[in-house]
């Protein structure tokens, strides 16, 4: 009986303890955790930079930075006037990475989408917004405006800048 009565209070005692609480797996991050990110995300996107700065350098194309931060080969590209939301638009794209190596055999893209109804990657929906009908224009892409930290899950790894040829058809 005394056997049972000391293991029925350890058992008691043992409840009382305080564990450590983990977030759940995509729950709340601490503010440490989202500074960690952030820094990381900064340093990964500065580095990109200076890699795809240094690519052009090596180009005939003439590249233009936006104000997204990716480059276009259209001078004052995200000056023009800007496609409202609504609008419809239709697309193809290729994905390259730079060694210059195509992704997908096929393109990629969408018959009469509607701005503001789709979901694209940031840098081609910006770049949809600016582009005029026919024209092709070449976009050079930081991770984090392409695939980021997670890439598509199929041939695109995670953290990779990509070339992309967009054409407004």
């Amino acid at each position: 009986m005394k056997k049972i009565l000391f293991i029925s209070i350890l058992g008691l005692l043992s409840c009382n303890r305080n564990t450590q609480v983990h977030p759940p797996v995509g729950g709340v991050l601490s503010k440490k955790d989202l500074d960690v990110s952030k820094d990381r995300m900064k340093n990964l996107n500065s580095v990109e930079r200076n890699q795809i700065q240094q690519w052009i350098a090596t180009q005939t194309v003439k590249f233009y930075p936006t104000q997204l931060n990716y480059w276009v080969t259209a001078e004052g590209f995200d000056q023009r006037e800007r496609r409202q939301d609504n609008s419809l638009i239709s697309y193809s794209y290729d994905l390259y990475d730079f060694d210059q190596t195509k992704i997908y055999e096929e393109p990629l893209g969408r018959r009469d989408a509607k701005f503001g109804h789709f979901d694209e990657l940031k840098a081609v929906e910006n770049a949809l917004r600016f582009i005029h009908d026919g024209e092709e224009v070449t976009l050079l892409v930081p991770s984090a405006l392409a695939y980021g930290t997670y890439g598509d899950e199929k041939k695109i790894d995670n953290d990779i800048p990509l070339i992309i040829k967009l054409k407004a058809l």
